[in-house]
């Protein structure tokens, strides 16, 4: 009888680990076409691999297992080590372990090419507090879209307009314009105007509205229904993000 043997080999990003045993560590990655996936690392917290074995870190990674529904064990060569960089400022050490909150409301091993598409960018960025900021809040959205919960903020769901979005349904998850949402205004959400097609770019307080904009369906749809807390890391990277965009008052005469 022969041995059958599971294999695929893919580009990966580090979203964390933990020990097993005394010298081997479970790996948990983000890969390109393989989403979310799980693997023991032999000889892990090596002085060798420990640098590798860091979040944000990019490797190239070979799983092999007797079954595919098996944990199996993965072989990583590095490919580009960023953790050092990502140690550097609030907005990165909080970002990629937010970022890999995120990613564990996906089933493990659902293919999602997109979000690691998206992921890439994202942790080149987290040291830039409004690019990361604004990237931050369309991966959530993203993530929300892959959950089932996507938002409409392409038209205005009364009037079918696609001007003057400055509102969102707390309910719906649809924009709506300035004019039909004017009666309700006060049970409304703010639209960021970097996420209705304006040209402005993400600062201080339209990442504000989009940081509650994003929780606010999070937490609708997706923390309360599972029982279950948001991520604290979320909450140190909006603090910090902000904190960081905060506009700077003039000093006084």
């Amino acid at each position: 009888m022969y041995a059958i043997s599971m294999q695929w080999s893919d580009e990966a990003i580090i979203l964390g680990v933990r020990r097993h045993g005394e010298s081997s560590v479970i790996a948990e990655l983000m890969t390109a076409g393989h989403g979310r996936h799980l693997g023991l690392v032999r000889s892990g917290r090596s002085r060798a691999m420990q640098p590798v074995l860091q979040p944000g870190n990019s490797v190239e990674v070979t799983w092999r297992a007797r079954l595919d529904e098996h944990l199996g064990e993965f072989r990583v060569e590095p490919q580009q080590l960023r953790a050092g960089r990502l140690m550097e400022a609030a907005t990165s050490v909080y970002g990629i372990q937010a970022l890999g909150a995120l990613l564990r409301l996906l089933p493990e091993r659902d293919p999602h090419p997109h979000l690691y598409e998206a992921l890439a960018v994202i942790v080149d960025h987290l040291h830039d507090p409004a690019d990361a900021g604004e990237l931050f809040v369309r991966f959530e959205l993203a993530v929300l879209n892959d959950l089932g919960f996507g938002l409409d903020l392409s038209e205005c769901a009364a009037t079918g307009s696609r001007d003057e979005l400055v509102y969102v349904s707390p309910k719906s998850g649809r924009a709506v314009s300035r004019d039909a949402g004017a009666p309700y205004a006060d049970r409304m959400l703010a639209m960021p105007e970097f996420l209705s097609g304006g040209q402005k770019a993400a600062d201080h307080d339209s990442l504000a509205a989009a940081f509650r904009l994003t929780a606010h369906f999070l937490n609708r749809h997706v923390y309360e229904p599972r029982g279950i807390d948001a991520s604290s890391a979320r909450d140190g990277f909006v603090q910090a993000t902000l904190k960081a965009l905060r506009p700077v008052p003039p000093s006084a005469a």
